[in-house]
């Protein structure tokens, strides 16, 4: 069965495992039935007569004592005899051994005696050899407290009846479980082995074909609880890796898109320049301009980049200190200056409460730039942006509104992902490459801080976070 399958897989160590636990069960069955069932035998019937003995030395002496004798004798199927000092036979006596005095063997009632003073309890119980029964007879003895005269001796002998048929007996039905057990233990083991292997072998032929780039594959669910969480665990994989292909090939496009077109500007000026306005400088200078321009934005989006892969990789040691928020957004806000003084850009700054936050400022700086820079990119005809910082309990809370064309509900958790786009038209970003949303996310979960977004199609957006406030504000 096991012939061209791998000796280390789980189904062979499961169906190994279910062969060994069957064969250790009818070991310890063998074992107790057949090997030791004599020893077990021999000492169950001496701590039975023993505890048959002891109860009837507590009973002597009360009235009922002799019927106790009686009952017990034909009950238990035991021979109770009571003796005195001479080995003479007191009870029980019939009318014919009232005159003949019977009293027990010499040599017999010499043993019980040595035996019994021997003890150190007022009682015995032994094994002694009878050659008239060919077995062995257990002998139970103990003192009687006579109050009125000589002791009695409580004398009680049992024989160990041979078993030896019915360890045969049982040696051949063992036989015949033994037989039935393994066989259904062998079917059984593969079975459950196969059960609970199948879905592990399927998940694992669907990774195959995850790994080849299949991302439409279905990782199917079993029979059991383990492996339904693991096929969600490996679905929800399998999206997230299909989402992440499909960004990637969107930023590939994109950037293909916004590296093409200042490259085929400066290359344009740049030849415009040698062949035309070479000579011309208030041309030479335009065309010169429009090359640092185009320039510029390429750096511009070569650093976005570097920034997200420094945001992925160097927040581990935050620089934790106090700082004004307030007075972080005016700096920032004097980069944005060129579009209030030529775009009709409005910024409004709005602050209540204190203003002083825990964080690193560098980092800060660099998402409330890049807030702005977003709303700034999205803003359509209502060119008026609004930021406001309010004191909370515990925290302080940054806003930043625009007035522009709005997110989708269905895309506010997705805007936060590496190089994701609101829309799927590519517009050429103002001022930035479109990711630094993603930068955001990233200093924001560095710093512990609540963040998100609310946004209605067509009206505008409000980006948030809250940052602890000082503690001695």
């Amino acid at each position: 069965m096991l012939r061209n399958t791998d000796r280390k897989s789980l189904r062979s160590k499961l169906w190994s495992y279910f062969i060994f636990f069957t064969a250790s069960i009818m070991l310890i069955l063998w074992l107790l039935q057949i090997v030791f069932l004599n020893s077990y035998y021999e000492s169950m019937k001496t701590n039975e007569i023993k505890k048959i003995g002891n109860s009837l030395v507590l009973e002597y002496g009360k009235k009922d004592f002799e019927d106790l004798l009686y009952s017990t004798s034909l009950t238990e199927g035991i021979a109770i005899q009571i003796l005195d000092q001479n080995g003479s036979l007191v009870y029980p006596l019939d009318i014919f051994d009232i005159l003949r005095q019977p009293r027990l063997d010499y040599e017999l009632f010499a043993e019980f005696l040595v035996n019994l003073y021997k003890s150190d309890d007022n009682f015995v119980i032994y094994q002694r050899q009878d050659s008239r029964l060919r077995n062995p007879v257990i002998v139970y003895g103990a003192i009687l407290d006579n109050s009125q005269g000589s002791n009695y001796f409580l004398y009680i002998n049992s024989v160990l009846q041979p078993i030896d048929s019915t360890v045969s007996v049982l040696k051949n039905q063992l036989i015949i479980i033994t037989i039935i057990s393994f066989c259904l233990a062998m079917i059984l083991s593969y079975i459950i082995a196969i059960r609970l292997t199948g879905p592990i072998v399927k998940i694992t032929k669907s990774a195959e074909s995850l790994a080849k780039g299949d991302y439409n594959v279905k990782f199917e669910k079993g029979d059991y609880t383990e492996i339904d969480n693991l096929a969600d665990t490996l679905n929800y994989t399998t999206k997230e890796l299909s989402r992440t292909e499909e960004l990637r090939r969107d930023l590939i496009a994109n950037v293909s898109h916004d590296l093409k077109t200042p490259l085929t500007l400066i290359k344009s000026y740049g030849e415009m320049i040698r062949d035309i306005s070479g000579n011309n400088e208030e041309k030479r200078n335009y065309h010169i301009k429009t090359i640092i321009d185009e320039a510029d934005r390429l750096s511009l989006m070569v650093n976005d980049m570097l920034d997200l892969s420094k945001a992925q990789t160097g927040l581990e040691n935050l620089e934790l200190k106090e700082f004004d928020i307030k007075e972080t957004t005016i700096t920032v806000l004097r980069r944005f200056s060129y579009f209030a003084d030529n775009q009709g850009f409005r910024f409004t700054l709005n602050s209540k409460g204190s203003t002083i936050v825990i964080g690193e400022e560098s980092k800060i700086e660099q998402v409330i730039y890049n807030l702005i820079s977003n709303a700034v990119n999205y803003s359509d005809k209502e060119k008026e942006i609004v930021i406001n910082i309010k004191e909370e309990s515990q925290f302080i809370t940054f806003e930043v509104i625009d007035k522009g064309i709005g997110i989708p509900e269905d895309q506010l958790d997705s805007i936060w992902d590496r190089y994701y786009k609101v829309g799927k038209a590519h517009k050429r970003a103002i001022t930035g490459t479109g990711i630094g949303l993603s930068i955001v996310k990233q200093i924001l979960i560095a710093h512990k801080a609540d963040f998100g977004v609310e946004s209605e199609l067509g009206k505008g957006s409000k980006f948030y976070f809250k940052l602890n406030k000082s503690y001695r504000a």
